[in-house]
């Protein structure tokens, strides 16, 4: 079918007038159909699409591409699309009408079909844009040209868009590039939406990023990443991903909510889900009774959160930080790092007991804290505090509540009623002999090591032959007993 175009600067109301534009013969399908088919071919110039009754449309190639340059269709995807141009048995299809269209059915068509048509914006006045549709003069209001507020209208002048007309008349083309996008967007999100399932895998782009996660466009709608889907690790948004990244995530919910502003789609992903479970090789990661490196990732008032590898944390309670200290902040700095030990793990739960590691512990060696202690071995200690009790110390070499001992106050070896907190001043080094040794308790006595180097010394003494023919304290006593 052959169409006749408008002369330049013609109004519609002339070529209504001429009547001279050809008729297309009938057929099947007419211009300004819109025609439902299935891809059946891809070439570098056309794409072939497979309609009902046994027809073939086809479109340009390059009318299916994106921004990228990708072919945005693939044979067997089930595509919709106009019909607009009917030539030699050929059926060309479109997304719209291309600015070639100046004949009076097919605008007609266009209108009544909803048929998008092309236009170049060559100006704007008071009220609008003036657009050029192959000839014919169309108008498009500035609250039309848009789906959101265009600050400077100047700046579309030259670009050929696509419009749907408004108004029809004899004297008017009115259109609206807004009516436009909001259709197609509302069609790329029903499409999506319908793709859509829990737990499935898709691609996006981040579109925003927030404090409380990432958006990503999917093609139309977009989905949310929380900032605890984001990654195993508390990270914020920026830190995982850029605007205009392409991201791979997880479909972790779809809900629909009415509000009062019609219906909407609450779309939740995930990047996290993807990515491996830093948990199923805890063993590795923190195994019980070994040193690991790690760094305090965060503070709470019960102790400090230490991150000892990608999504693994865990926490060192203020317990562990010493006997003087009330709060986490006294002892450790957000950003410091450490060597601790794994005191437990308790997968279920996801959570990891830690104490600082000894003096001198290596990343990966055993390390009992100062648990390994035994009765009646004779150690040094560092005092922490004084209590009713006793004289709380640090094992020397130790760290934590496992490194740690109690001098009780008949084990400290001064005279009844002394000051203990003038005797122990808090970081004096002391000798003391350990008396208890448990999982839960240590406690060691001055007063027993003063004792046992007493013994020693007088036992030396005696094995050196001190004292001979002296005889027995008790010896010495009868002896002066007996002189009265």
């Amino acid at each position: 079918m052959s169409s006749s175009g408008g002369r330049k600067g013609e109004s519609f109301a002339d070529l209504f007038a001429r009547g001279d534009v050809p008729i297309a013969k009938q057929r099947r399908l007419s211009v300004g159909e819109e025609v439902e088919g299935v891809v059946g071919h891809v070439g570098p110039d056309s794409v072939f699409v497979d309609l009902d009754d046994k027809q073939q449309g086809y479109f340009d190639t390059i009318e299916l591409k994106d921004a990228r340059g990708d072919v945005t269709v693939k044979v067997g995807d089930r595509v919709k699309a106009w019909v607009v141009g009917l030539d030699g048995g050929q059926i060309k299809l479109g997304k719209r009408f291309g600015r070639d269209v100046a004949s009076t059915d097919r605008f007609r068509a266009a209108f009544e079909q909803g048929a998008p048509v092309e236009g170049k914006v060559t100006g704007v006045n008071k009220g609008g844009a003036e657009v050029d549709l192959g000839g014919i003069r169309g108008f498009c209001p500035f609250s039309q040209l848009d789906n959101q507020y265009v600050q400077d209208p100047s700046t579309f002048i030259g670009r050929s868009l696509s419009f749907v007309i408004t108004k029809l008349d004899e004297r008017d083309v009115v259109l609206s590039r807004r009516q436009l996008l909001e259709r197609e967007a509302k069609d790329a999100r029903e499409r999506v939406l319908a793709t859509l399932a829990i737990g499935s895998t898709v691609k996006g782009r981040v579109s925003q990023l927030r404090e409380f996660g990432a958006f990503v466009d999917l093609g139309g709608i977009e989905g949310l990443i929380p900032m605890r889907e984001l990654s195993h690790d508390r990270v914020k948004p920026e830190d995982v991903v850029q605007l205009g990244d392409v991201v791979e995530v997880q479909v972790k919910n779809v809900e629909k909510k009415t509000t009062d502003k019609g219906e909407k789609v609450e779309i939740t992903l995930s990047l996290k889900a993807l990515a491996a479970d830093p948990w199923s090789a805890i063993e590795a990661v923190a195994p019980v009774g070994k040193v690991v490196a790690g760094q305090v990732s965060r503070l709470a008032e019960f102790g400090a959160f230490v991150r000892i590898a990608s999504g693994v944390e865990g926490l060192l309670h203020v317990s562990e930080l010493g006997a003087r200290v009330r709060r986490p902040e006294e002892a450790v700095q957000i950003g410091q790092a450490l060597l601790v030990r794994v005191l437990s793990v308790d997968v279920a739960r996801k959570r990891i007991a830690l104490a600082p590691a000894s003096e001198g512990a290596a990343v990966g060696a055993e390390d009992r804290g100062g648990a390994g202690v035994i009765v009646g071995a004779v150690v040094k200690a560092i005092v922490e505090k004084v209590e009713n009790y006793g004289v709380v110390c640090q094992l020397a070499g130790t760290k934590g509540r496992a490194g740690r001992a109690v001098i009780p106050n008949a084990e400290t070896g001064t005279r009844l009623g002394a000051d203990l907190r003038k005797e122990f001043p808090v970081g004096r080094e002391v000798t003391a002999k350990v008396i208890e040794a448990s999982d839960n308790r240590t406690r060691i006595s001055i007063k027993a090591a003063v004792e046992d180097a007493e013994r020693a010394d007088f036992d030396s003494f005696r094995a050196k032959g001190g004292g001979a023919g002296m005889g027995t304290l008790g010896d010495l006593l009868k002896k002066k007993l007996g002189k009265r």
